[in-house]
């Protein structure tokens, strides 16, 4: 049986180099950033795969030594790669209310009484927490507040997110951006 990309979990991406001897610097997606060189060598969406050393933290990265990259001109090739690990090599969840966001990529978004809002197709973390990008049935997306208030319930056996509903109105009528020439409309 081959690999899907189900079958892996992104664990982070390399963001640019450090020094010059081959160090990169990675935004971690794990819940303890210096855990991205814990599950076993990593993949990359080309197959590429590498043994990962993390060597320190610097301003919201990891900082990783790779295998085999030792300048920094094989650093900066490597930037924009996502890291990727078998499922299988993550620990189980311990309870129904955990879950990896990978898990939710795909599951259908309801509201509160149960109507069909669209589905799930990423999770952010820009820096200020958690932010869930949902695609609408007309097609266009929505970037909405990972949290409780917005998001109470996700049942993952279910294969749905329960968005609030007051939370999407809000979503909706926002504007999509500002003027071009930064002043406001009258």
């Amino acid at each position: 049986m081959s690999e899907t990309k189900e079958d892996k979990v992104c664990l982070g991406v390399i963001v640019g180099a450090r020094g010059i001897k081959g160090d990169v610097k990675v935004k971690a997606f794990t819940d303890q950033p210096e855990d991205i060189a814990a599950y076993g060598p990593v993949e990359t969406d080309d197959g590429e795969r590498f043994t990962l050393t993390v060597t320190g933290q610097a301003k919201g990265v990891v900082v990783v030594r790779i295998e085999g990259v030792t300048n920094r001109n094989g650093a900066e090739a490597l930037k924009g790669q996502q890291l990727y690990v078998d499922r299988n090599t993550l620990p189980k969840t311990e309870d129904e209310d955990e879950y990896y966001h990978a898990d939710l990529v795909g599951l259908a978004v309801v509201d509160e009484t149960d109507t069909e809002c669209g589905t799930v197709i990423a999770l952010y973390n820009f820096g200020a927490g958690d932010v869930i990008d949902i695609r609408r049935p007309a097609g266009h997306t929505l970037l909405l507040p990972f949290t409780v208030e917005v998001v109470p319930k996700v049942d993952v056996s279910a294969g749905r997110v329960v968005v609030s509903s007051a939370a999407l109105a809000m979503a909706e009528d926002a504007p999509e951006s500002p003027p071009e020439n930064g002043a406001a409309e009258p």
